[in-house]
């Protein structure tokens, strides 16, 4: 296939690694769009066979595609620019903080056809790969709920809350597991420094179809990284520890035996078994993404974490954030993507 041209908006830390990713794919040509001086200078110098430019406009008159790996609530507006500009868009997580925004963004991609994918990394991990077969295939059974963690001290960002921030990756995963989106939230939110974003948040997701829940548990002020999801089955239990390199998947046969009789002293009784540790070996996923995104752009695909994909999260927690702020009350979550009338 001929040369494709790819812009990266933004050298911060996740437009760094795209540049990096993108620049090791055969026949793709990376431009760095970077208007911060400092940070342009360093894509330079880390990249010097790499043109560097400040100008996004200019940017567009050559590129093909663009990821854009700006601040979150900046995402919207760029990517509409550059759809408009005939340029394919990936969008960083999440992929608006607005479902009208996703919607609309939706829309432009759909009327141009051009290809509008998001950043959900996660659905291009072996290790989520692994968890979403066990889902599928039954050995873990019924699930009766998903459990993420996603932890550590830092970095508040000056734009977002902690949930537009880490929460897009459990809830992408969640979703990708169960091969579904959430009807209804509950959250509780709340800012613990003085810098009255919120920094810890709990969130309440329900699935109609499967019949089951999803909490997720994030936060920029805990002293440990956490980066963990726990599907609890029926039959069996799985646990995913992105921290852990070794043993990233851990699968307990271990359980409550719905089986026996129940006695009043003893209301449930526990089944303990085995814990197996499958290996899990993929490229990095990151590289899984990108290549993804450029054989969607050249073949005219649809991407598996496309705009559809990025609504249903937005969507999540824009509900959130109207719980949260009613003190956890149950909002309905509309993911539905029907396109709506854009600007001119």
């Amino acid at each position: 296939m001929g040369e494709l041209t790819v812009g990266v908006l933004g050298y911060g830390y996740w437009g760094s690694k795209h540049v990096r990713v993108l620049n090791g794919i055969p026949d793709v040509d990376v431009v760095v769009i970077e208007n911060h001086i400092d940070r342009l200078a360093a894509a330079g110098a880390a990249f010097p066979g790499l043109m560097c430019m400040a100008d996004l406009d200019k940017a567009l008159e050559f590129v093909d595609a663009i990821v854009i790996a700006t601040a979150a609530s900046s995402h919207a507006a760029i990517a509409r620019r550059c759809l408009e500009a005939g340029v394919h868009v990936m969008v960083e997580k999440p992929l608006t903080t607005c479902a009208l925004e996703a919607r609309g963004l939706i829309t432009l991609a759909a009327e141009r056809g051009l290809v509008l994918m998001v950043g959900h990394t996660f659905e291009y991990n072996a290790a989520v790969h692994v968890l979403r077969d066990l889902v599928d295939s039954g050995e873990l059974g019924t699930i009766r709920y998903i459990d993420t963690a996603r932890l550590n001290l830092g970095l508040y960002q000056a734009d977002v809350n902690v949930m537009w921030d880490l929460a897009p990756h459990d809830i992408s995963i969640v979703n990708y597991l169960l091969g579904s989106t959430p009807t209804h939230v509950s959250a509780w939110a709340r800012s613990h420094v003085p810098t009255q974003v919120e920094d810890v948040a709990y969130l309440q997701l329900e699935y109609a179809e499967p019949d089951t829940r999803a909490y997720v548990h994030v936060s920029w002020l805990d002293p440990k990284k956490v980066r963990r999801v726990t599907v609890v089955g029926s039959e069996k239990m799985a646990v995913y520890n992105d921290v852990d390199p070794n043993e990233p998947i851990r699968i307990y046969d271990m359980g409550v035996d719905e089986s026996q009789s129940l006695n009043p002293d003893r209301p449930v009784s526990y089944r303990v078994g085995d814990i197996l540790s499958p290996r899990v070996s993929g490229p990095e996923p990151l590289l899984v993404e990108d290549e993804h995104f450029v054989d969607c752009v050249r073949r005219g695909l649809v991407p598996r974490s496309d705009g559809r994909s990025g609504l249903a999260v937005v969507a999540a927690i824009e509900a959130a954030e109207r719980s949260a702020a009613a003190a956890g009350a149950r909002v309905s979550i509309d993911t539905a993507p029907a396109l709506v009338e854009h600007a001119a």
